[in-house]
């Protein structure tokens, strides 16, 4: 596009009727529904690319994507009418001018993820948590959740056969949060692999049911074996809640 400007929005979403972030064939996706927010505002085909993918049900409390448009965008107006044109459960909060070469996937310097539990019944949770019918050590997954810190493989706890060059990541930080009633598993790092977190939580959870201990926990890292590590537990549980980026790439 010549003479173009790009923009970062920041955005929000509830993924429960969608089937995940990226466009799909023949199923309504996050991406898709901006895009056709996007072209029928600008009369004119736009296409955004996200700073990562979320799977069928998963939420974002914070996501961003970039775009490029042949004109200026001013904000308020921008924010007003394209929210207008999405659905209730898509929300986009702000628009950024950045350098005509950030990227929303590749400038993104760490991301941080929470898995919501909750341990009664809660219609007001409905889709938004993983409903849990165990009692859990949350001591013995707390000490668990800090083998997980620096840089490692973790190709034990990534989805098979997704193409990517390799499986190292830096974590930053993993911990549990109680609440009143239920758990929310924070974690942070400079990127994650397809399934990462939902296998972890379900990994820590193995562990709070006193079904792995610690030196078979970090036996699980070791072995690079996703079959070693426990199953994903639910899609609704989880959300992407925070993408941070370098000052620099903003306008």
């Amino acid at each position: 596009m010549t003479n173009a400007r790009r923009y970062f929005i920041e955005l929000a979403y509830n993924g429960s009727n969608y089937h995940g972030w990226q466009v799909q064939a023949n199923a309504s996706s996050v991406q898709e529904s901006i895009q056709v927010a996007l072209s029928t505002l600008f009369r004119t085909g736009i296409s955004i690319m996200g700073s990562g993918r979320t799977d069928t049900g998963v939420h974002a409390r914070q996501q961003f994507a970039h775009f490029d448009i042949g004109e200026e965008v001013h904000k308020g107006e921008f924010l007003k009418r394209l929210n207008g044109l999405l659905a209730g459960d898509i929300a986009v909060f702000d628009v950024l001018a950045v350098r005509s070469n950030a990227h929303a996937r590749f400038d993104a310097l760490w991301r941080r993820y929470e898995y919501h539990i909750c341990f009664r019944k809660d219609p007001f949770q409905a889709g938004r948590a993983w409903h849990c019918y165990y009692d859990l050590d949350l001591a013995a997954m707390e000490s668990a959740a800090a083998l997980l810190l620096g840089k490692q493989d973790f190709e034990c706890f990534s989805k098979t056969k997704t193409g990517v060059k390799g499986f190292d990541c830096e974590i930053k930080s993993a911990f549990w949060e109680q609440t009143s009633h239920g758990l929310i598993f924070h974690i942070k790092a400079n990127r994650f692999l397809r399934g990462m977190v939902r296998a972890i939580v379900g990994t820590l959870v193995q562990v709070g049911r006193r079904q792995v201990d610690m030196a078979q926990f970090a036996a699980i890292i070791k072995s690079k074996d996703r079959s070693k590590a426990g199953i994903a537990v639910p899609a609704q549980g989880l959300y992407l809640s925070e993408v941070h980026y370098p000052r620099q790439i903003f306008i």
